[in-house]
């Protein structure tokens, strides 16, 4: 059924803050979709403490939307029905994401509430002949299928330069309850965050971060201060680690100087894993590799396998990768998986 708000628990949720990670696609060595696997990952990331998902964006591969793989159903039904078998009463965000024109993102909303999700992560990728007002244009009728969840996007990966004023407005759309800020750059983090002061309902709209680079200073403060959680492809590796750093972050905010102190220290260090992950050095090209071949030595996925066979590791990353797993062992959450790995593949 169509809900243009989110329920009363999610909304709260949503509003408080918590970890969303990016949800992964699982593949065969085939490049088939391996159900198995698929849903042991979203099993794991419900145990792991996670507040919600987020299905059928970048890290699940843009790719399930095209005519000859056609996974995007599939897909988003496998992460629904696990969620609703896994989840149990506490409430948790089911998000499904939705790109391209008006007629392909409102089809792609239709199907994610015919599926029971909550809210819908809105991509800008690929629409730079779309001037804002059109954009906005967009949000609104996606908006009148589910809620939204706008989405700055880095130019590096398809994004482009949006104002302040777009931040305003769009957060001026009753049907908006969150804004991912990922553009990379300090100064266009901190647009949104202007934005969504300026605007009328700007305290009915929560800001997460998709910051890689800065996951645990905006969390501190570092995106105006209004940083509540985190929706990102960083946080479907490690993710009961990652429950561990937002909960650090937020009582750092609360005012433990413990916290703080150690939040600030651990920064940097999550940045490094995170650009061996994300394969920095390579502009992102093995990016969701990289999220495959951690997931892959923890047991989760059979291999690092795309849908596209040019996207791999690129060279020296599983090495890169083996390093930052060694320097940072508070990353890590490899007994937790090794206890639940099982289960989680029944």
């Amino acid at each position: 059924m169509i809900s243009t708000a989110l329920p009363e628990a999610e909304a709260a949720l949503l509003a408080d803050g918590t970890v969303i990670p990016a949800h992964p696609l699982a593949l065969t060595a085939g490049r088939r979709l391996d159900e198995r696997r698929q849903r042991a990952l979203t099993r794991y990331y419900v145990d792991a403490g996670a507040g919600g998902l987020a299905v059928a964006v970048h890290t699940t591969q843009f790719a399930i939307r095209e005519p000859s793989v056609g996974l995007l159903r599939p897909v988003l039904e496998l992460a629904a029905e696990t969620m609703d078998a896994h989840v149990g009463d506490r409430p948790f965000l089911r998000i499904a994401g939705a790109c391209g024109p008006v007629a392909q993102a409102v089809a792609e909303a239709e199907l994610a509430a015919e599926l029971g999700y909550h809210a819908v992560l809105l991509s800008p990728g690929g629409l730079a002949k779309l001037d804002e007002a059109a954009l906005l244009d967009r949000a609104a009728a996606v908006g009148r299928v589910l809620p939204v969840i706008g989405f700055y996007l880095q130019e590096a990966v398809g994004g482009r330069r949006l104002t302040v004023d777009f931040w305003r407005r769009l957060a001026d759309l009753p049907s908006v309850v969150a804004v991912k800020a990922a553009p990379f750059d300090r100064y266009r983090t901190l647009d949104v965050a202007r934005g969504l002061a300026e605007s009328d309902r700007g305290g009915e709209v929560a800001l997460y971060t998709g910051n890689d680079d800065n996951i645990l200073l905006d969390l501190l403060g570092g995106g105006g201060g209004r940083v509540v959680g985190g929706l990102l492809g960083q946080w479907a590796v490690w993710t009961a680690g990652a429950v561990r750093t937002w909960e650090l972050a937020r009582r750092a905010r609360q005012g433990d100087g413990a916290a703080l102190r150690l939040a600030v220290e651990r920064a940097p260090q999550l940045t490094d894993a995170n650009g061996a992950v994300f394969d920095v050095d390579n502009a992102f090209r093995g990016c969701i590799a990289g999220v495959h071949e951690v997931l892959r030595g923890q047991g989760l996925l059979a291999g690092t396998w795309c849908l596209d066979p040019a996207e791999s590791l690129s060279p020296g990353q599983a090495a890169e990768i083996d390093r930052v797993r060694a320097a940072y062992p508070w990353l890590l959450d490899d007994e937790f998986v090794a206890a639940n790995r099982d289960r989680w593949l029944r």
